[in-house]
């Protein structure tokens, strides 16, 4: 496996590429969402950077997979809190680990059941190889190769570490 920079390096490279991003393409007033767990912490630091004023907001997606035959129900479900209308915002989606693909194709569920946003833009802390969906993230801290069985989870909040098994 490659060297894994730190999560807050990864983090400030994040919110210069986002700078850029919205720099670019002249949106004013993002609607910054974190999935839980890890994308929420990274989401909180990320919104404050930016100086994003919109509340940030957050998604469970418990409720939206598609595996729990594999993992069960998460007993820890947390409410998601969007605004009652996201039509026509541009949203900044944000998660820590980019792996199979099924949790933001989970998320994308749950977003559009709220209305039909704009634009959804995709970051990610972390984007492994094993995708199942074709999904991809627009923009990434680190690409990593993990050995077949490998594993990578962020802690924290408070300090953000990643631990690889």
């Amino acid at each position: 496996m490659e060297e894994l920079a730190s999560p807050d390096k990864l983090l400030a490279e994040l919110a210069e590429k986002l700078k850029t991003m919205l720099v670019e393409r002249a949106i004013e007033q993002p609607l910054m969402v974190g999935i839980h767990t890890g994308g929420v912490w990274l989401a909180n630091t990320l919104h404050q950077k930016l100086g994003i004023e919109q509340p940030l907001s957050t998604l469970d997606i418990s409720f939206y997979r598609d595996d729990f035959s594999r993992i069960g129900m998460n007993p820890k479900v947390k409410p998601s809190q969007l605004p009652s209308q996201i039509d026509d915002r541009h949203i900044i989606l944000i998660d820590d680990v980019l792996h199979t693909g099924r949790t933001i194709r989970a998320a994308m569920n749950e977003i559009f059941d709220y209305g039909r946003p704009a634009s959804i833009t995709l970051v990610c802390l972390v984007e492994r190889s094993g995708r199942e969906i074709p999904i991809q993230a627009d923009i990434v801290g680190q690409h990593l190769h993990l050995k077949e069985g490998q594993h990578i989870k962020l802690t924290g909040p408070e300090p953000l570490e990643f631990i690889v098994t």
